[in-house]
């Protein structure tokens, strides 16, 4: 049921830092300085414990708490949007999950958690599901202007594809 992708991230934000010589500085290799410096959450299409995006969310709360969250996941950090939602539909407070992931090594412990914690039916799981993979194909004008502004910002508003903000996320961070 639960799953461990975070590890390859938990790796890559507690490397240890290259020792230094005072007789050989070591320098970024031609490679290295061409690579973005955003380290991109899971996408929110992605489930664990029965929850999407809940996953994404768990990569955010391990960046942050490693100080490696890029600025332009800050704005909507636990109290906005889609993570916002997942909190209001789980009935979790923020700092909850927040101490669970920093006390966890693994998804599977915050998983099991979660598995443990969050009373919610399948159907209300689904609920959040299909609202979650609508929004911006459904709604208001507004809410499909917001999106096609989000997609011309980004460089992606010839795409007719993306009809959903989890499809222009998941496009924007390069999965699709």
């Amino acid at each position: 049921m639960c799953g461990g992708f975070v590890q390859c991230v938990i790796r890559l934000v507690f490397a240890p830092l290259p020792q230094m010589s005072a007789f050989h500085p070591v320098r970024p290799s031609a490679a290295s300085r061409h690579v973005s410096d955003i380290i991109y959450p899971r996408s929110p299409k992605e489930s664990m414990a029965g929850w999407v995006y809940l996953p994404r969310l768990v990569d955010k709360i391990r960046l942050h708490l490693a100080g490696r969250l890029h600025p332009d996941y800050q704005a909507n950090f636990l109290h906005k949007g889609f993570d916002k939602l997942w909190f209001d539909r789980s009935g979790v407070l923020p700092e909850d999950l927040v101490e669970v992931v920093r006390q966890s090594v693994t998804d599977g412990e915050v998983c099991d958690w979660v598995a443990r914690t969050v009373r919610k039916s399948d159907s209300e799981k689904a609920a959040h599901r299909e609202y979650l993979f609508n929004h911006g194909r459904v709604g208001d004008d507004e809410l499909k202007a917001r999106l096609q502004m989000r997609k011309e910002q980004s460089g992606l508003g010839h795409r007719d594809d993306l009809q959903t903000f989890v499809d222009y996320i998941d496009a924007d961070e390069k999965r699709g």
